[in-house]
């Protein structure tokens, strides 16, 4: 994979020297792994961080790769996905501010990354991380949570793929991004950065069926579609009843 260019941060804000400018300012500190570290041990970690932006469309890393970074995402998305061996793509997850990407148990990459959007990423040689983990135990208490959440994502994920319908798949897809994303008021829309091929191809569903299934739950005023890249969930509560199964009644064709 090409090279890429790293930007250093090097500029530190007013009254203290050892953290670069950007972390005082990151809008995604708050959800991530560095977030409540003690000055001593958050001064150790920048050291080595340097900041990376994407553009659109860009690659962030590509599976089966040697895995010498990893990334905390700091604006933006990014999809995650794995390639068949026949050629096909399959949707694994998206990354949003605060996700941890790139620790792996081998020493490859297990996923590939790219923006969904213009996005930035703080990234850090997996060397050094390995280290302060070793002498950073807060860090590595962050890091096996972050660990024990994906899994139950997956489990979470195998259902989603094998037992639900279409409709509880999207409920269910919506729900996630809902609590993940956090709006500010329950009546704000969720931006959606993501198209409805790439819903689809992670629902394991077809682009079709997703359009629909979109239609089917404004047509129950259970959400609402201000644009192409939004949903406002006006019941959340009946969402979770289709989500689980409870609403058959509900479900799109």
């Amino acid at each position: 994979m090409k090279e890429i260019p790293i930007e250093p941060l090097t500029k530190p804000f007013p009254g203290h020297t050892g953290m670069p400018f950007a972390c005082s300012t990151c809008e995604a500190r708050s959800a991530s792994i560095c977030n409540g570290l003690a000055p001593p041990e958050f001064d150790q970690m920048t050291r080595y961080l340097t900041q990376h932006a994407l553009a659109a469309r860009a690659p962030l890393c590509s599976e089966g790769d040697a895995a010498k970074l990893v990334y905390t995402v700091t604006a933006g998305s990014l999809r995650l996905f794995q390639l068949l061996p026949d050629g096909r793509r399959q949707i694994v997850g998206f990354a949003f501010p605060g996700d941890f990407l790139g620790l792996t148990s081998g020493g490859l990459y297990n996923v590939s990354a790219e923006a969904l959007e213009d996005s930035r990423v703080c990234q850090l040689p997996r060397a050094e991380f390995t280290r302060l983990m070793q002498v950073i135990p807060d860090l590595e208490h962050r890091v096996l949570a972050r660990t024990a959440a994906e899994l139950v994502r997956a489990r979470e994920q195998m259902v989603l793929l094998g037992r639900k319908t279409a409709g509880e798949r999207l409920a269910t897809f919506l729900l996630q991004m809902a609590a993940r994303m956090k709006p500010a008021r329950p009546d704000m829309p969720l931006r959606l950065p993501m198209t409805r091929a790439d819903i689809a191809d992670y629902l394991g569903l077809t682009t079709e069926t997703v359009s629909r299934t979109f239609t089917r739950l404004r047509a129950l005023k259970l959400i609402e579609l201000p644009g192409n890249d939004e949903v406002r969930l006006l019941r959340p509560e009946l969402l979770e009843g289709i989500a689980s199964g409870k609403r058959g009644n509900t479900r799109s064709p």
